[in-house]
C-alpha cells in the first residue's frame, strides 16, 4: 500500500504565493481583431471626412491665412486655370480636417493595440503617443508661423524690376504643406532617440562622442535646405535642428542612467 504524499508545512516554499505574470489587457479571436480594426478605420475615415466638410465652409478664410506670408511681402497668389482655386480649397479643407482629427485617429489606433500590451508597456507607449502628437503640432506651428514667412521673403528677394513673381496658389500650397510636414516630422527626433534608447538600440555615449560630426552634418543640411545665402534663414534652420539633437542626447543620457541605477543597486 503506497504512502500518501507528505503535506507541506505552513510557511514552506510551496505555500508561498507565486508572482502573477503581467498579461495583456484581454484576449480576442482573429475575427474580433479584424472587426475592431475595421471599426477603428471606418470611424477615423468618417471623422476625417466630417472634419474636412466642416473646414470647407471656412476654406476661404483658411486660404487667406495660407497666403498671409505672401501678403506681408506685398505680393498675391493667382490661379491659372478655372479649377485651380477650387481644387486648392478642397485640398486645404482636407489637410486642415486631417490636422484637427489626428489626435482622435491616433487614439483609435492606440485603443486597438493597447489590449495586446503589458501594463509596463502601456506606461511607456501612452506618454510617447501624447508626446509625439504635441511635438508634431509644435513642428508644424514653428514652420508655418516662423519659417515660412522668412523663406518666402528670401525667395521673393531674388526678383528684379523686370522679373516679378506670379505665384500660383496650387504650387504655393504644396510648398507650404510639404515644409510644415517636414518640420512636424523633424520635431519627432527626440522621441525617436528616446524609443531607441529604451530599446537599447542606441548608446547615448556614442551620441556624446560624435556630437561634433552631428553639428557639422546639421550645418551642411541647413545650408542645403536654405533657399538662399541669407544668414537669417540659415539660423532658422540650423538652430532648431541643433537644439532638437542636443535635447535628444540629454534625454537619452538621463533615461540610460535612470535605467542603470536599479541594476547597480541589485548588484551591490
Amino acid at each position: 500500500m503506497s504512502e500518501a504524499p507528505p503535506v507541506p508545512e505552513a510557511g514552506s516554499r510551496q505555500d508561498a504565493p507565486r508572482p502573477e505574470r503581467e498579461e495583456p489587457g484581454g484576449s480576442m479571436t482573429l475575427l474580433e481583431h479584424l472587426a475592431e480594426l475595421r471599426s477603428a478605420v471606418v470611424s477615423s475615415v468618417v471623422v476625417a471626412l466630417l472634419a474636412a466638410c466642416a473646414c470647407w465652409f471656412f476654406s476661404d478664410r483658411l486660404l487667406n491665412v495660407l497666403v498671409r506670408p505672401l501678403a506681408g511681402t506685398g505680393n498675391r497668389a493667382y490661379f491659372h486655370s478655372p479649377f485651380e482655386a477650387f481644387v486648392t480649397r478642397i485640398k486645404i479643407a482636407c489637410v486642415c480636417g486631417l490636422f484637427l482629427v489626428l489626435p482622435y485617429m491616433l487614439y483609435r489606433l492606440y485603443a486597438f493595440i493597447v489590449p495586446g500590451l503589458y501594463r509596463r508597456e502601456r506606461k511607456v507607449v501612452t506618454p510617447l503617443l501624447v508626446g509625439s502628437v504635441v511635438m508634431f503640432y509644435l513642428g508644424v506651428g514653428f514652420s508655418f508661423l516662423i519659417l515660412v514667412p522668412q523663406v518666402v521673403r528670401i525667395m521673393l528677394s531674388f526678383g528684379t524690376e523686370n522679373v516679378q513673381p506670379l505665384i500660383g496658389i496650387g504650387p504655393y500650397f504644396s510648398f507650404v504643406a510639404q515644409l510644415c510636414l517636414a518640420f512636424g516630422l523633424v520635431f519627432e527626433l527626440p522621441l525617436v532617440v528616446i524609443v531607441l534608447s529604451l530599446l537599447r538600440l542606441l548608446d547615448p555615449r556614442l551620441l556624446l562622442r560624435t556630437w561634433r560630426f552631428a553639428i557639422v552634418i546639421i550645418a551642411v543640411a541647413s545650408a542645403a535646405l536654405t533657399p538662399g545665402p541669407d544668414a537669417i534663414s540659415f539660423a532658422f534652420m540650423f538652430i532648431p535642428l541643433t537644439l532638437l539633437y542636443l535635447s535628444s542626447v540629454f534625454l537619452s543620457v538621463a533615461l540610460t542612467r535612470r535605467r542603470r541605477l536599479p541594476a547597480r543597486r541589485d548588484g551591490d
